[in-house]
């Protein structure tokens, strides 16, 4: 019973308040500079008007169409062009080829045993082993997935 006539006092006071809130009036006054001033208290020895608040404009029945993964992955997808140095028996590229793949991720693949511009740029980064694969600027020798998506994924 006590909770109650409490719980109830308070609520009476919250909507005391609320409605003292809501009734409130803007008052909006020019200084001596000419410039506009408005206020929810009156300020004393002012010329004041009083301003009406129109209701605040709602919208309703208002359908969201969500962005979808293509939107927000393509762009990034587009500023990020993914090169892999490759070789047919090498397991981890046709890892990383089956990732890129499944993902929709573009990308351009050099074979270097059989492409002589991808032995060429191959050597030109210094090689090393295959996979090696370029992300916009960033390089990663080796595949794993979750390096790649750090690397693909990363916010500008």
């Amino acid at each position: 019973m006590l909770r109650t006539t409490a719980f109830n006092t308070v609520l009476l006071f919250i909507t005391v308040l609320l409605a003292n809130i809501a009734s409130a009036e803007i008052y909006r006054w020019v200084d001596q500079n000419g410039k506009a001033h408005f206020s929810d208290k009156k300020p004393q020895h002012k010329q004041v008007n009083t301003v009406n608040v129109n209701q605040t404009n709602t919208y309703q029945n208002v359908e969201l169409k969500p962005l979808g993964p293509s939107s927000v992955s393509t762009s990034r997808k587009r500023n990020k062009g993914v090169v892999m140095y490759s070789a047919e028996w090498c397991g981890y590229c046709k890892v990383a080829r089956n990732y890129f793949q499944s993902k929709d991720i573009p990308f351009k693949e050099y074979d270097i045993e059989k492409s002589q511009k991808g032995r060429d740029d191959f050597n030109k980064l210094g090689g090393g082993g295959v996979p090696l694969i370029l992300v916009g600027k960033k390089r990663m020798s080796g595949f794993s997935q979750q390096r790649f998506d750090n690397l693909y994924y990363r916010k500008k």
